[in-house]
């Protein structure tokens, strides 16, 4: 029987190197951008899941994940949809409001982590603006200078 390599040996029990706790969790960042994400997240201890304002540990990770799952839906047009309740882990269901989460986040980190999640979210924005149709009637209802992505159209709105 032939003689196992090192290195297949060393593979199979390879350990994950010791770093940050929930460090290097979001797909798609570095471990250091993750580390600042978790950091900022904790630095906002006061905010609970749900608020309109603020973020909470876990925030970027589970918002970037509905926003992902969005996305991944069938279909040439997608509707945004409301929160089915007011449970704050159902808040991220409402797209627009998973993107003001990863926007408040942006405003948090520094230069080199924003830009770094600016480039997981460029393609993300593009394919939500592309895939969801303007809302003629966002003027009466958004709030002035809220966000490109409070004014596409939510399920059961008007179509054209």
């Amino acid at each position: 029987m032939p003689r196992r390599r090192p290195g297949a040996l060393r593979a199979e029990h390879r350990v994950p190197p010791a770093g940050l706790p929930g460090a290097g969790r979001i797909p798609g960042l570095s471990a250091r951008a993750c580390a600042e994400i978790l950091r900022v997240e904790r630095d906002h201890h006061d905010c609970r899941p749900g608020l309109r304002d603020g973020l909470w540990e876990g925030a970027v990770e589970d918002a970037l994940r509905q926003y992902r799952a969005f996305l991944r839906q069938p279909g040439r047009y997608l509707d945004l949809c409301f929160p089915a309740s007011p449970h704050p882990g159902s808040s991220l269901v409402d797209v627009a409001y998973a993107r003001d989460v990863l926007e408040e986040a942006l405003r948090s980190l520094s230069r080199p982590s924003r830009a770094e999640l600016g480039r997981v979210l460029a393609p993300l924005d593009a394919e939500l603006f592309r895939r969801t149709l303007p809302d003629p009637y966002a003027h009466r209802h958004a709030e002035p200078g809220s966000s490109w992505w409070h004014r596409r159209l939510y399920d059961g709105e008007y179509r054209w």
